[in-house]
């Protein structure tokens, strides 16, 4: 009779282990400089927009709806193309010239002398920001399928912290003047792409890389994958329908606690900075654990409700502490898109993880060109005088149907038979 045996964790598997652990602390870092970058600058860009067109505040907001618009749209442009490039070259090139591009960017608007560089300064921004969908592919590189939710959901707090505390920096840096917020942005993004360079690894092995199709690399030629990989439609779906819904929050958010409840500029940043403490909590806290207990479906549906939830009582709130309570039933929608992009990386290979991302950073920015439109007529419409009722909670509704939406598509996309389908999880 033989006995049975257990081996031992091989010093190969306990190195390798060890070097996945450093690479995410390294791409949590780089995620950090270049979200306080952002952070940074979010106080201070309205305002110098005005200073640009005399002072006027409505031309002024005209034009920085502009800046927005066109930013998003180089997101929605550009994503698809730097994941291809990532998966042809690996991501740490690709992360290290996005940061550093960056960097020159907020150079570029620290010194604009006009409008016409500082929408310069703009554009690449927005090209460059879109490697942030490289970062989700090196995290798919580095960690099992099982494990990606909790790392995502890592990266979306860190989102959180930087969104935070950047404003809070930038708002001290103008204080000594208008530009120098730029330069702490720029000197971040530089510090981020040094910092990438000197201890970044690659993430993606050479014989794992694919050549870059220019005919896939952009947001219409990325639907060839989508229509390829069995399930990959429906989760791409339900992401893009909980990004235009999300879009609700920047478009309308303080124009409707404004109007409807007579919030001034205090208490809409102090409900917005609530609303990111609840999700550096739930997605830094909570994700990894509810994940590992009920598994990614269970997860998602959870976040979906909860998004739902939240929207309806924002639409429908009479008052303000109630306004503030949905807060609470908003902050498990950070279950979202943690799980929902554990589920889509085993759909793909490891050599398509960048062009994945690039799809879905793709659809982060055609939902920011749709949604601040789409949002802010229902909010004018439903507020005016053609309006058949006065229901200023409209944006919000709409965002609830659109998390309804996704709720039965993710019932249906997620049920045992389809996520049963043969799907190779590939590791790195």
């Amino acid at each position: 009779m033989t006995e049975l045996t257990i081996e031992p964790p091989t010093v190969e598997t306990e190195t390798r282990s060890q070097a996945s652990r450093a690479a995410l602390v390294f791409i949590f870092a780089t995620v950090l400089f270049d979200t306080l970058g952002f952070g940074i600058i979010i106080p201070v860009l309205p305002g110098l927009v005005v200073s640009f067109v005399g002072g006027d505040p409505a031309r002024g907001a005209e034009i920085f709806g502009l800046f927005g618009t066109t930013w998003a749209l180089m997101q929605f442009l550009f994503a698809p193309l730097l994941g291809a490039l990532s998966d042809r070259y690996g991501r740490r090139p690709v992360l290290i010239l996005s940061a550093f591009g960056l960097g020159i960017d907020y150079i570029i608007m620290a010194l604009a002398p006009n409008l016409t560089w500082l929408f310069i300064g703009r554009v690449v921004s927005g090209i460059t920001s879109a490697s942030f969908t490289v970062s989700f592919a090196y995290v798919a590189d580095t960690v099992p399928g099982e494990r990606r939710a909790g790392a995502y959901g890592m990266i979306g707090s860190i989102f959180g912290v930087g969104f935070i505390i950047g404003p809070l920096v930038g708002g001290l840096l103008a204080g000594i003047g208008p530009r120098f917020p730029f330069w702490g942005a720029a000197a971040l993004s530089l510090a981020s792409a040094a910092y990438g360079l000197i201890v970044l690894p690659e993430s993606l092995p050479f014989e794992h890389r694919s050549p870059v199709s220019f005919r896939k690399a952009n947001p219409i030629g990325s639907l060839s994958m989508i229509r390829a990989r069995r399930g990959l439609a429906g989760f791409v779906t339900v992401n893009f329908l909980n990004f235009l819904a999300f879009q609700v929050l920047p478009s309308v958010y303080v124009l409707y606690a404004a109007y409807r409840y007579g919030w001034g500029y205090a208490l809409v940043g102090t409900a917005l900075a609530i609303v990111g403490a609840c999700n550096i909590i739930v997605q830094g806290l909570l994700v990894r654990r509810v994940v590992a207990r009920f598994g990614e479906r269970i997860a998602l549906l959870i976040g979906i409700v909860s998004g739902a939830v939240g929207f309806v009582i924002w639409g429908l709130a009479p008052n303000s502490l109630l306004f503030m309570i949905a807060i609470i039933f908003y902050a498990p929608i950070g279950f979202v898109q943690p799980a929902l992009q554990g589920l889509m990386t085993r759909r793909v290979s490891q050599s398509e993880q960048g062009q994945l991302q690039g799809i879905n950073g793709s659809l982060m920015g055609l939902t920011g060109v749709i949604g601040p439109t789409l949002f802010t007529l229902i909010f004018a419409f439903f507020i005016g005088s053609q309006a058949p009722f006065n229901l200023p909670g409209a944006p919000f509704l709409l965002s609830a149907l659109l998390m309804i939406g996704s709720l039965i598509l993710t019932a249906k996309i997620t049920n045992a038979r389809n996520l049963a389908a043969p799907s190779k999880d590939f590791q790195p």
